[in-house]
């Protein structure tokens, strides 16, 4: 599964991108970030409110709801605004 963070929440965590294996029972984002929590402080950091969290699975907007399959992309980003 490939992993993006943009914004506030890339900086938090360190990294703008990275590859992993989550565990089999992790089937939509909202498990899947809870599990990335665990993962240490930065992401604890960037990922502890999740209302400030906007998500996009295989370049689609959608919500913490989402399924999520072994070969998707998920992004992870702060809300943005613009004109």
């Amino acid at each position: 599964m490939q992993l993006l963070y943009f914004g506030w929440v890339k900086t938090r965590i360190g990294k703008g991108r990275e590859s992993l294996d989550p565990p089999a029972e992790i089937a939509d984002v909202r498990t899947l970030v809870e599990w990335l929590k665990q993962r240490g402080d930065g992401y604890q950091s960037a990922l502890e409110d999740l209302t400030a969290i906007r998500v996009a699975v295989n370049q689609e907007m959608t919500d913490l709801d989402a399924p999520i399959t072994v070969g998707d992309e998920v992004a992870l980003f702060p809300p943005m605004t613009g004109g």
